[in-house]
């Protein structure tokens, strides 16, 4: 198929719409907005329906100014719609970042499955879908019975498009305990809550849900004949086009909100779902040992605001005078969860280059931690913010000892999601290796990353 592609992309931070060209899978036009959490009652939420006159008054420019032959959708993980009869939300979607499932953490793990089983640790607030949807059943106790079906998060967007309701693989294969990534089924949860007939039906990401409703063509002007497919979460879009056209072992690192690291062919590796491994599954449905922590949200926090591209002064200051950042900002997910976040040496002024700098060399070697965790090996392909950030990546390459490329794309996820349209055509386009760095840097930047990893392993839990 030739043409261009609307690419919906839900993240946790911002909503997107993505143009493609399907020849090239260059981004013609991006658009976005916050994706602000709404208050309750009776929980917090997603603003659904700000979003979706956004995603319509968008289709509606992307057709006028070029024609959209097709629609393609990926979202953040860890969130599912509850849909009643008629098809509209039996409640609203709830923020996973909330607390409230930790109130029945203790009764939801009596029900869970190991980790054996789901490749699924458990996490906090609703990470874990199976524990959203015990606590809402819970504190809601006519929801389930108003529940028709439950639908995940990109296919909640096709259902408004198209009236079909989906759940797809790779959406259920990320941490919500309901799937089994050994079996590509699903797991012993959904029956045990009672849900086995709520569940949509589980459909490949590539697959076609429909054409979009007359009421949706007549607002964008899109051709009542314009395919929607099913869709698929976030950071599989962004292995997507890998697993298609590299040549294993590799890993991929999707950088915003989370950072998420997948290994394909890498190194066998026993996760360790307290250190937040964990087993994704690609959308070929083939399980993808990962790893991740909030690498986007540590980041704004540590820089607190905008600051100058870092100066190779800037990095030698730091590098030289051991400024550390330890981990971890956001300690309630990954390898150093629990943790209390502190500075070794005097912490660089806010909106400087330095403190650009050191936070940069901070979230590789994180990143450098995850990719250990999951067996990597072979070449690095970074994509989303991080791939523009020369500190992060040059120090990627030397503390993993692997070639670093970055993806080329402003929105990492949105070539992936276009190639369930466009098929292996070929994969978005990559930068060549970062920087190159002398061997008298690359000495003093592993004497760093070996500082800061004693200093990492001593840091007593918060």
């Amino acid at each position: 198929m030739t043409g261009h592609v609307a690419v919906i992309d839900i993240g946790k931070t911002n909503a997107k719409l993505v143009l493609v060209d399907l020849d090239s899978l260059h981004e013609i036009a991006v658009i976005t907005r916050p994706n602000t959490v709404l208050p309750g009652p009776p929980w917090p939420h997603f603003d659904v329906d700000g979003h979706w006159s956004f995603l319509l008054d968008g289709l509606r420019q992307f057709n006028a100014a070029h024609r959209v032959d097709a629609i393609s959708i990926t979202t953040h993980g860890a969130c599912v719609a509850l849909l009643d009869r008629d098809g509209a939300l039996a409640a609203p979607i709830l923020d996973y970042e909330h607390t409230g499932p930790d109130e029945a953490a203790e009764a939801y793990r009596a029900l869970c499955p190991p980790f054996s089983e789901t490749g699924s640790p458990r996490l906090a607030g609703g990470l874990n879908i199976g524990a959203q949807l015990y606590w809402q059943f819970h504190v809601d106790p006519e929801l389930k019975a108003r529940t028709h079906k439950i639908v995940t998060y990109p296919q909640f967007w096709g259902a408004k498009l198209t009236g079909e309701v989906a759940m797809d693989v790779t959406s259920l294969g990320c941490h919500t305990d309901l799937w089994n990534p050994h079996s590509g089924q699903m797991s012993s949860l959904v029956e045990r809550l009672d849900i086995t007939d709520k569940m949509a039906p589980v459909r490949k990401p590539f697959e076609v849900l429909g054409s979009v409703l007359p009421d949706v063509a007549e607002h964008t002007g899109l051709s009542p004949d314009t395919k929607v497919h099913c869709g698929i979460h976030d950071s599989n879009a962004s292995l997507l086009p890998y697993v298609l056209t590299q040549r294993a072992p590799f890993s991929v690192v999707s950088t915003g909100t989370w950072v998420i690291v997948m290994s394909v062919g890498g190194r066998p590796r026993a996760l360790d779902p307290d250190l937040d491994s964990l087993i994704n599954v690609t959308a070929l449905g083939d399980p993808a040992p990962s790893a991740r922590f909030m690498g986007g949200r540590e980041h704004d926090l540590a820089t607190g605001g905008a600051y100058p591209m870092p100066t190779q002064q800037d990095l030698d200051d730091v590098v030289a005078q051991k400024i550390m950042l330890l981990p971890a900002l956001a300690n309630e997910t990954g390898p150093f969860k629990g943790r209390q976040s502190a500075w070794v040496g005097d912490a660089p002024e806010l909106g400087s280059g330095a403190r650009g700098a050191a936070v940069a060399l901070y979230l590789a070697m994180v990143t450098a931690e995850c990719l250990s965790n999951i067996g990597h090996d072979g070449t690095i392909i970074v994509e989303g913010p991080f791939a523009a950030n020369h500190v992060y990546l040059g120090m990627l390459s030397v503390v993993t000892g692997s070639d670093v490329k970055s993806s080329q794309g402003t929105t990492g996820t949105s070539a992936g999601a276009a190639m369930l349209v466009a098929g292996a055509k070929k994969a978005p386009p990559l930068g060549n290796s970062p920087v190159a760095i002398c061997a008298t840097q690359i000495a003093s930047l592993q004497d760093y990353a070996a500082r800061w990893r004693e200093h990492a392993r001593c840091m007593p839990p918060s």
